[in-house]
């Protein structure tokens, strides 16, 4: 299994789209994803995601670590 480390910022903007996420631009290399719950998440594009970061995304997209690791 795949651990959340060491994962790009496009990595994680293509598995957000994956279910159903619209990809938005934001300021700089930042980009803005619009989940189908409502909310909104930002992701830097160009480098590694810190892994508070990417859980809170996780969490704020409504998925399960189990079901991220499985959309990458």
């Amino acid at each position: 299994m795949r651990k959340l480390r060491d994962i790009k910022g496009r990595e994680v903007v293509k598995a957000f789209m994956k279910t159903g996420g619209v990809k938005r631009k934001g300021k700089g290399d930042h980009i803005n994803i619009k989940m189908p719950n409502g909310q909104i998440i930002t992701i830097p594009e160009s480098k590694k995601i810190k892994i508070g970061l990417l859980k809170a995304a996780i969490r704020k997209a409504g998925l399960t670590e189990e079901e991220f690791i499985e959309l990458l």
